[in-house]
């Protein structure tokens, strides 16, 4: 009786060693995929498949009602055309403003900057302005400071907001701005501002939070300030009262199971009266761009599309979206995205990866294991896609990458051990036959207990010499501390290891080998090490050769490719000034003609010719001469964009390229400085030198479409300047 509990209690301490050992394995493998995917995510790595992961969250919700108290007045394409200019004129906004005005609508926002007057029609609007309390305008906020002013009228009667477009390292809005300081004074953004007036009828205003007073309260929701580490965010930057939006996916009016955009009425049927009074009345009411021309596009994350190119919308519809989204918080209490702390992320995150760890050490089965993994996977994702319907984002993405790392590296350990098994049962049946690599087989003792041929072969000892004695007996002592390191390695982790080292054999000969090492374990539980030795001395010679080679041929390389940027220079530029020279002039004019073609934009081009050069040349030297063109060229460049070209044409002439300018007054602005610039003295070794400038300019395609003519209409207008007094620019005819 007493030695079968005995036996029992043997058993169950056996049991429990085997269960801690799978404990302690399985929360070593969470725990090193865990930290390495939180290293992972906190260093940004994940950050866009997050991001992408919560777009197809979006993409993929149910759609909702559609959004009825927006109304959008479109400026298009057709507009555009029919108004002939842009921008459009006062007079034209303030008579569209004030045809809706009498449909009596809660708000009007007007989204186009109006911070300088465009005639005719000035007055009207001012006059609009000062009538109607329920106009917001709109202005462009930057770092402490306002780029873009509102109307005078506007701003007096605190009925601005500010463009609240905060765009993600991908390039998609995702966070709206609702507050701003500049100067120590607050800004409201443009969305807020017209749901507070919307909101207002029905007795709703922006009160603090009572839990948290830093935070909004409008109506039924609380809209949290977003931080740097909220989400899948890493280091973002939080100025200002961000939050992060949970865009709706509106449903169309006639066809429900489809998704749409906000109503809108273009502007020409706003002239026209053509627009239902109900559309209008009661409602907000948002002028803006849709035009593509217009360039007034940004990125949500509806705009993503699998298998094709992003769809950007219109800057005026993502203020109707950041609008309907808070009418729809304030109003009907729909969920804003929230998030969990960071605890709270890395518990759920290393709770997935022992979960992963765990299964596939308790099933082992790999199909099993498999169809359990493709299980789970999907549970997690439906898990976190409800928590989205329901307001919150989860970190979907390292929660996955740690269940299936952990699953797939548990499974990896499982089949190694499983195949170092069969091996070494396999092996420890034919150790003692004839085969080509030196093998050794050492007990707990480290003593060599079977050897082969062919290791006896290598080290130069009888087989009867080296049984059951250790490598301190026939090795050096400093290989022999390295053989009992591995060694131990080994029999302490009890897993495989291979290893570099030196062998010194009975002669005195030195060899580099790699032995691999594993452990085995008989019926009896016994313990022995099992060596495999690969000589490779020939190989490491080889790959010092080969990194020998290597190197030079690196070398070699980055000589030539020096080499080919120095030609390369020298062919375009002039030795003089560094400048383009008139080959580099050639293809960059060519290139812009050709990009303003397809972008519908203006190229300029200036013909410059120094007056009063060929004195100073006359006079003072040519060294003094040379030295007057390289400090004009310093001149000339200062005065330029990044994107415009400077070029030395030949001698005292100069040409530069104006690209993508928007009208023709910007050439003529750069061709003054440039004339300032180049009117200013300069002292040349103790002589005060000024030379003046004359330039020509012809615009592309105003003056000409053709490359040669553009080059000749320009060259004409210099010498034009000259004749009429020098020191000035004139414009090629064709401008007039």
């Amino acid at each position: 009786m007493i030695q079968y509990q005995q036996k029992r209690l043997v058993k169950f301490l056996l049991t429990l060693k085997k269960y801690q050992y799978k404990v302690r394995r399985e929360c070593l493998t969470a725990l090193s995929v865990g930290v390495c995917v939180l290293l992972l995510r906190g260093l940004g790595l994940l950050q866009s498949l997050e991001w992408a992961v919560l777009d197809q969250s979006f993409q993929l919700r149910p759609l909702e009602e559609p959004e009825d108290r927006i109304t959008i007045v479109a400026i298009n394409e057709a507009f555009l055309r029919q108004a002939g200019s842009w921008p459009i004129s006062d007079g034209a906004i303030a008579e569209v403003l004030q045809k809706l005005n009498a449909y009596k609508p809660r708000a009007i926002g007007l989204d186009i900057y109006r911070d300088l007057k465009v005639e005719p029609g000035h007055e009207k609007l001012v006059a609009a302005y000062e009538s109607m309390p329920n106009l917001i305008g709109i202005e462009l906020l930057g770092n402490n400071k306002v780029t873009v002013a509102p109307p005078v009228e506007l701003n007096k009667r605190n009925q601005v907001g500010f463009n609240n477009v905060l765009l993600d390292t991908d390039g998609k809005v995702r966070r709206s701005l609702l507050y701003w300081h500049v100067n120590g004074q607050a800004h409201e953004s443009f969305a807020l501002k017209l749901a507070k007036l919307y909101l207002k009828p029905e007795g709703i205003t922006p009160q603090k939070a009572a839990d948290r007073p830093e935070n909004l309260r409008l109506g039924k929701a609380v809209f949290h300030r977003f931080q740097p580490y909220d989400g899948a965010y890493v280091k973002a930057d939080n100025r200002g009262y961000q939050i992060l939006s949970n865009f709706p996916k509106l449903a169309c009016r006639n066809h429900a199971s489809e998704i749409c955009a906000f109503r809108q009425v273009s502007m020409q049927a706003v002239l026209a009266n053509q627009v239902p009074k109900e559309w209008i009345s009661d409602r907000i009411v948002l002028i803006g761009s849709t035009a593509p021309s217009l360039q007034d596009l940004v990125l949500i994350p509806y705009s993503s599309r699998l298998g094709g190119a992003a769809k950007p919308i219109p800057g005026i519809e993502l203020q109707a979206y950041f609008i309907s989204e808070l009418l729809r918080a304030a109003l009907q209490g729909r969920p804003l995205l929230k998030f969990w702390s960071e605890p709270m992320e890395w518990l759920w995150i290393f709770a997935w990866s022992y979960i992963g760890a765990a299964l596939s050490l308790r099933i082992r089965h790999f199909c099993r294991s498999t169809l359990t993994i493709v299980c789970f996977c999907c549970a997690l994702t439906g898990s976190a896609y409800v928590a989205f319907l329901l307001g919150w984002w989860i970190p979907l993405v390292p929660a996955l990458l740690t269940f299936s790392g952990s699953a797939i590296i548990m499974t990896l350990q499982i089949a190694q051990m499983q195949e170092e098994l069969k091996r070494s049962k396999e092996f420890l049946h034919q150790v003692i036959n004839a085969i080509a690599d030196p093998i050794f087989v050492k007990n707990e003792k480290h003593q060599l207990i079977v050897l082969n041929e062919a290791y006896c072969q290598l080290i130069g000892y009888p087989k009867d010499m080296l049984l059951e004695k250790s490598d301190y007996d026939f090795f050096p002592s400093h290989e022999a501390d390295v053989f009992r390191q591995q060694d131990e390695l080994v029999f302490q982790s009890q897993q495989a290891q291979e290893h570099e080292e030196q062998l010194t054999d009975a002669s005195g000969k030195t060899y580099l080998v790699s032995t691999k090492r594993s452990l085995h374990k008989d019926a009896a539980g016994n313990l022995f090490l099992v060596g495999v030795i690969r000589d490779i001395t020939k190989r490491k010679l080889r790959e010092e050769e080969l990194k020998r080679t290597a190197a030079e041929l690196f070398r070699s390389n980055h000589e030539l490719k020096l080499q080919e940027d120095r030609l390369r220079y020298l062919a375009y530029h002039d030795p003089l000034t560094g400048l383009p020279n008139r080959k580099f002039f050639a293809e960059q004019l060519r290139e812009s003609i050709e990009w303003a073609q397809n972008n519908n934009l203006l190229v300029g081009l200036l013909f410059i010719d120094l007056d009063g050069f060929k004195q100073v040349n006359d006079t003072l030297g040519h060294e003094i001469g040379d030295r007057l063109l390289i400090a004009i060229s310093q001149r000339l460049s200062n005065c330029l964009r990044g994107s415009d070209t400077v070029s030395r044409f030949g001698g005292d002439e100069f040409t530069v390229i104006l690209r993508a300018i928007p009208k023709v007054e910007v050439a003529a602005k750069v061709a003054e400085k440039i004339l300032i610039a180049i009117a200013e003295p300069i002292v040349l070794e103790g002589q005060i030198i000024q030379v003046s400038a004359s330039i020509g300019i012809s615009i592309y395609p105003l003056a000409s479409q053709d490359y040669d003519t553009l080059i000749k209409q320009a060259d004409t207008a210099m010498y034009q300047a000259k004749h009429l007094g020098k020191n000035r620019y004139e414009f090629a005819c064709a401008v007039g």
